[in-house]
């Protein structure tokens, strides 16, 4: 699979005017700049032809992955560098990989106040929808351990420093891989294709390892996860739990998770075209909520806005109005914009037109409707800020710095910290765009 011809340009701005740039030309080049950076991941960027590819690693993911990188790099001069550890006995549980490979996380043990607290960061990245979209993930990092990053920044929500991360910087604190292209959900496989589809079982026997290495022991716990991890947070928030002590304080926070069932720009519906493949060719019917599928078709219990408001753990769902994933891969995709009218406008949102941008403000009314239900319970949290960015728990300068995004005088850092230790009600929806001035915007070209 190669790269397209054209370059891809990411800048990130605010108001400080921090502007990062990523360039790409080729495959290698990308995967040589990354591995000078010492972070070594493979960054495959490539542009989809179909909306039946939509689940294949897409410029947009790893546009997005290679700017994230960069910052981390950037932003401190001693980052913490986590090893990769294997779950080596879950393949005897059938627990593996798209490709077969074990399955892994990152761990930094927590000290003093925080060696009883813990933090379960899952991993972010897409989902395959085909057989196809599958089989090529599988020769991907987000497939296979075998192509994962044997060391992992840890910054943001996961910082081991004070001055980043004050609330959770001395808990101990996990990110689990993902490897299996459901948001830690399927339970079948695909003999044919040698595909495995074991997120549920990765998701418990993790879940097993970290219980044995104290977790079980755990005073406070947070479960947390960015894009696709941020859909499996909601997805298995109860599930979390149920699995600690009674006497453990146990909440979650999706980053990035809400996508929504919306109507796309050629009045089509392409993220629910894409999330009924997932649950098609993964069979996970059986794996979602009951409660939602006696009501509702499997495809929608996919989608958060139909589960959010039934779960009965402390939520916080933290989320751009205009996540950036879902105007570039939902919104606007290729397949629903032929003629390239959108390109502009959703690679840099100071491009758009009235119309374009009226679209955009249909699109954050849905999500902020969608959440009415869920903000009415005094245990959960939000903080919807009018941003076209997406995951900001996990980069710094959007979790805990001097010039983060903004609500009600707070980042993003503090507003979870005021919610998940109960200092005071967090229920922070910004006004719509261009009211913001504190965003850190994601901007293609």
């Amino acid at each position: 699979m190669g790269a397209n011809n054209s370059s891809i340009e990411i800048d990130l701005k605010s108001n400080s005017q921090l502007t990062m740039a990523a360039e790409t030309k080729s495959v290698m080049r990308i995967a040589a700049a990354v591995c000078w950076l010492w972070l070594c991941s493979v960054i495959v960027v490539v542009r989809s032809k179909s909306s039946d590819e939509i689940g294949k690693v897409r410029d947009t993911d790893d546009a997005i992955s290679l700017l994230e990188n960069q910052l981390m790099v950037t932003s401190s001069s001693q980052l913490l560098m986590v090893p990769l550890t294997l779950i080596q006995g879950a393949s005897s549980k059938g627990t593996v990989c798209l490709d077969g490979t074990l399955p892994g996380y990152h761990l930094h043990r927590g000290s003093g106040s925080g060696a009883n607290r813990w933090l379960i960061q899952l991993e972010g990245g897409g989902w395959c929808n085909t057989r196809r979209s599958c089989i090529f993930r599988k020769t991907t990092r987000r497939g296979s351990s075998n192509y994962m990053e044997k060391v992992l920044a840890f910054t943001g929500i996961l910082s081991d420093k004070a001055d980043e991360n004050p609330d959770f910087f001395n808990w101990n604190r996990v990110k689990l891989r993902y490897c299996d292209g459901a948001s830690f959900t399927g339970d079948s496989e695909d003999e044919s294709s040698q595909l495995y589809y074991r997120g549920q079982r990765i998701w418990q026997v993790a879940m097993e390892e970290l219980l044995s290495k104290g977790m079980q022991k755990a005073e406070q716990a947070l479960l947390s996860g960015c894009s696709a991890g941020g859909l499996a947070s909601i997805l298995h928030c109860d599930q979390f739990k149920e699995l600690l002590p009674g006497t453990t304080k146990a909440k979650c926070l999706s980053d990035a998770g809400m996508f929504m069932d919306a109507v796309d720009v050629s009045g089509g519906h392409s993220l629910r075209n894409m999330f009924q493949g997932v649950v098609t060719v993964q069979n996970l019917q059986k794996e979602l909520s009951t409660t939602c599928t006696k009501h509702l078709d499997p495809t929608s219990c996919f989608f958060p806005q139909n589960l959010v408001s039934e779960i009965r753990t402390p939520m916080f769902i933290l989320n751009a109005a205009y996540d950036a994933w879902q105007v570039q891969e939902s919104l606007a995709p290729p397949s629903a914009d032929r003629g390239g009218f959108w390109k502009a406008c959703k690679s840099d949102h100071s491009l758009c037109n009235s119309s374009q941008i009226h679209f955009f403000q249909d699109f954050r009314t849905q999500m902020v409707d969608a959440l009415n239900s869920f903000s009415t319970s005094t245990h959960n949290g939000l903080f919807i800020n009018s941003c076209f960015a997406h995951c900001q728990s996990e980069r710094q300068d959007t979790w805990f710095a001097p010039d983060s995004p903004r609500l009600n005088g707070k980042t993003v850092a503090e507003s979870v910290g005021d919610w998940y230790f109960d200092r005071t009600t967090v229920k922070a929806i910004d006004c719509p765009y261009p009211c913001d001035k504190t965003c850190h915007d994601l901007i293609f070209k």
